[in-house]
C-alpha cells in the first residue's frame, strides 16, 4: 500500500475544492488513505500535515498501521478539531457530506465557533473525492481483490453441488459462510442472499427458513472479505432438471451479461454499459423485470465507484474493477441473476469470477 502517494493525490484535490484541509470520516476512505483499520477516528490532511485523530483504544494501533500520520489522541467532544485548526491555521476544512451526520457536523461547527479567537474556520461540504480516487485500483489492490474473488468461487464450488430439496435457505447460507471462513476469508462481504423459488424474485432477499423444493430456481449472492477487500458473486441454480421457462430466462440473463462483458471499453460511461445488457433483456421481452442497475465497483466497500447503472456518468477506465450482474425477476415464480467481477485491463474486461455458469 503506497499511502504517501495517496496522501499526495488527496492534497492535489485541496485547491480544486477551495479548502485548506480534508477531514476524513468514512471508514473505508480512512483505511485507504492511512492503512488504519480501527473502528473510530478521523484523518485531517492539510498541505503540511497528515493527522490521525483517534481515542485511547487505538493510539498504539494507529502508530503501527499509519506511520505516515501524526497520531493525535482525542477524548469526548469535538473540540480537538478546533485545536488542530488553530495549530495548522486552517480557514476552510472540507468534510465528507456523504458520511458525516448532521449531528456530527453540528457538533464540529459548535466547537469551532466556541473556541475561535479570530476567524471561525468554515466546514465545506464535499462529496466523492476519495471515492473517485479509490475507483482505480493499484496492483496491490487488484491482488487482494482477486484473492477475495477466488475465495468466493471456491466456497461456492464446495457448497453448490450439495444443495438439495429439503434444505433451508439459512442452511445453504451458513454452509457458504463456513466454507469461506475455512478457506481463509476474514469475514463475509455482506449478508449472504439465498432466494429459493418465489423468494428469488426479491433481489435482496434475506435467507430464512424457506425450504428448497424440487425444481426451484435458487439465487445465491455472496462474497468474501480478504484483507479488507470484498468480492461479490451471484449464481442461479435449478434444483433438479430445469424446465423451459427457467432455461429461457437463464439464457436471456446470461446472454445479456456476456454482451455487456464483451462490449465494455474505457471511455464508456456506466450508463452506456448498462444499456447493452438492458437492451438485450428488453429485446427478449423482459424489460419490466430487470429493475436494478447492471453493476457497481468493488473494493474496500462492496458497493463503490464506478456506478454501472442507467443514469451513471462515471467514465470507465483501465484499472477499474466492477460487477456486471443483470437479472430477471418474476413475481410469484422467482428470479435469475448472474454476477461476475471484471477488471478493465488493456482496453477490455477481464472476468475475474470463475464459478461455472
Amino acid at each position: 500500500m503506497n499511502v504517501s502517494s495517496r496522501i499526495e493525490n488527496l492534497r492535489r484535490q485541496l485547491s480544486a475544492h477551495d479548502v485548506d484541509a480534508m477531514l476524513i470520516s468514512m471508514p473505508e476512505n480512512r483505511r485507504y488513505l492511512s492503512g488504519f483499520t480501527g473502528s473510530a477516528g478521523y484523518l485531517l490532511v492539510s498541505e503540511s500535515d497528515a493527522i490521525l485523530a483517534t481515542d485511547f483504544r487505538y493510539i498504539e494501533q494507529g502508530g503501527q498501521q499509519a506511520p505516515d500520520y501524526r497520531i493525535y489522541r482525542i477524548g469526548g467532544g469535538s473540540g480537538w478539531l478546533s485545536d488542530l485548526s488553530s495549530e495548522l491555521d486552517l480557514s476552510k476544512i472540507g468534510y465528507e457530506s456523504d458520511h458525516l451526520t448532521v449531528a456530527g457536523l453540528t457538533d464540529f461547527e459548535k466547537a469551532l465557533t466556541e473556541d475561535a479567537e479570530d476567524g471561525v474556520p468554515k466546514l465545506v461540504s464535499t462529496t466523492g473525492i476519495v471515492e473517485s480516487m479509490r475507483a482505480v485500483k493499484d496492483e496491490n489492490e487488484r491482488d487482494l481483490l482477486e484473492k477475495a474473488v477466488a475465495l468466493a468461487d471456491e466456497a461456492l464450488g464446495r457448497v453448490a453441488p450439495a444443495i438439495e430439496p429439503g434444505m433451508t435457505e439459512q442452511q445453504v447460507a451458513w454452509d457458504i459462510e463456513k466454507a469461506m471462513r475455512e478457506l481463509g476469508a476474514e469475514s463475509i462481504a455482506f449478508d449472504i442472499i439465498v432466494g429459493a423459488g418465489p423468494n428469488g424474485a426479491l433481489p435482496h432477499h434475506k435467507a430464512d427458513d424457506t425450504v428448497i423444493q424440487p425444481g426451484d430456481p435458487v439465487v445465491i449472492d455472496m462474497g468474501a472479505t480478504y484483507a479488507g477487500y470484498r468480492s461479490d458473486l451471484t449464481r442461479t441454480f435449478c434444483i433438479g432438471p430445469p424446465d423451459d421457462r427457467f432455461t429461457e430466462i437463464y439464457d436471456t440473463v446470461l446472454g445479456a451479461q456476456i454482451a455487456a462483458e464483451e462490449a465494455v471499453r474505457p471511455g464508456m460511461t456506466g450508463a452506456e454499459v448498462d444499456a447493452v445488457a438492458r437492451d438485450y433483456i428488453s429485446n427478449a421481452g423482459y424489460e419490466e423485470y430487470f429493475g436494478h442497475g447492471l453493476g457497481h465497483g468493488v473494493g474496500l466497500a462492496v458497493h463503490e465507484r464506478p456506478r454501472v447503472v442507467q443514469k451513471s456518468e462515471d467514465v470507465l477506465e483501465d484499472g477499474m474493477i466492477f460487477t456486471i450482474e443483470p437479472g430477471i425477476y418474476i413475481p410469484g415464480w422467482g428470479g435469475v441473476r448472474i454476477e461476475d467481477i471484471v477488471s478493465l485491463e488493456n482496453g477490455r474486461a477481464r472476468v475475474l469470477s470463475q464459478s461455472p455458469k
